[in-house]
């Protein structure tokens, strides 16, 4: 996806062999508290699941309910395209009965599944269609070039920020749940429904506290939010491309500043797990303000909210003051 992301996917596949073939005799090792009880699975009759990040483990707890114990690879706090899979992580993977992931966003993630024997493999990129959304400059410039996740490493995988896009991937999440663990599908069904709504109430807010406003463009550090810009009417116009850490050409950061003149732009939008260093130099060079816009990639204390739902109300809140909201 960019080159840090590159660099990860050359170092897991280069390390990969060896850690799990390492973790596979350390599997065999592990004695009095074993792998499946540590993640509080088979143990207790529920259905271990291990999810990717945030945003796969959210889906999984809300629709699992109390049948299932979710583990996350991505701790609060980690950015996750940086992750690397520790042998202890790798060994958990094993022993799971079911895998949450979102194939592309993560190389290292992407390496253990596919030599994991998990027998229930969720690609949220597969339950949903991605695009691509400028990976470069400016995100609003959207090919449209609708795809499969694992057809394309260069489509933009923020499709959690969309509520209904992230939508699909619940039903998605649910339908293989029930298939996985038939016994409970009514109370997954009902965990569902329950969801279903709460993703239709959060796309009314934004339909309808969007709809209004002085500007439709916004600036941000981070290019995370093409699909929601898309959904909404907005114009995506990002600081860095998908890679949250990557630094802007002076170009760029001129544009940026003629840009937000000419379009009544206000703010600079940066996130809770990366540095705002970037979004203030160019604020206080076009003499604007700065705030939160947060990708939610991970739940910290940082965080304007303590679940997804929470955080995206937040950014509603956020996008509305920047815009001009009438």
């Amino acid at each position: 996806m960019n080159v840090r992301r590159r660099l990860a996917a050359s170092r897991i596949s280069t390390a990969g062999s060896a850690a799990l073939a390492a973790t596979a005799v350390g599997l065999g090792a592990l004695t009095g508290c074993s792998v499946s009880t540590a993640a509080g699975g088979k143990s207790d009759g529920k259905l271990d699941i291990v999810a990717s990040f945030y945003p796969m483990q959210y889906l999984a707890e809300q629709i699992g309910g109390t049948h299932v114990h979710v583990t996350s690879l991505t701790q609060p706090g980690q950015e996750p395209h940086d992750l690397e899979i520790s042998a202890r992580q790798t060994a958990q993977l094993q022993s799971a009965d079911a895998v949450v992931y979102l194939k592309n966003l993560q190389p290292a993630v992407d390496d253990a599944v596919a030599q994991s024997e998990v027998k229930t493999k969720i690609d949220a990129a597969s339950l949903t269609t991605l695009e691509k959304h400028g990976n470069e400059v400016g995100g609003h410039a959207a090919s449209h070039d609708s795809s499969k996740g694992e057809e394309s490493g260069s489509a933009d995988p923020h499709i959690w920020l969309d509520p209904v896009k992230y939508g699909q991937v619940a039903e998605g999440v649910a339908k293989a749940l029930k298939k996985a663990d038939p016994k409970h599908a009514a109370d997954y069904d009902k965990n569902m429904a329950a969801l279903r709504k709460k993703f239709a109430d959060l796309d009314t807010q934004y339909k309808t506290g969007l709809a209004n406003t002085r500007t439709k463009v916004f600036i941000t550090t981070h290019a995370a939010f093409g699909y929601l810009a898309e959904r909404y009417g907005l114009t995506e116009e990002a600081i860095n491309g998908l890679d949250p850490e990557s630094e802007p050409s002076a170009n760029r950061v001129k544009d940026l500043e003629k840009m937000a003149k000419a379009d009544g732009v206000s703010t600079v939008f940066y996130e809770t797990l990366v540095s705002d260093k970037t979004a203030k130099t160019i604020a206080g060079d076009a003499n604007l303000k700065t705030d939160v816009l947060d990708p939610i990639e991970g739940i910290t204390g940082k965080s304007r909210g303590s679940d997804y739902f929470q955080v995206m109300e937040s950014n509603l809140k956020a996008l509305r003051t920047a815009l001009g909201a009438k």
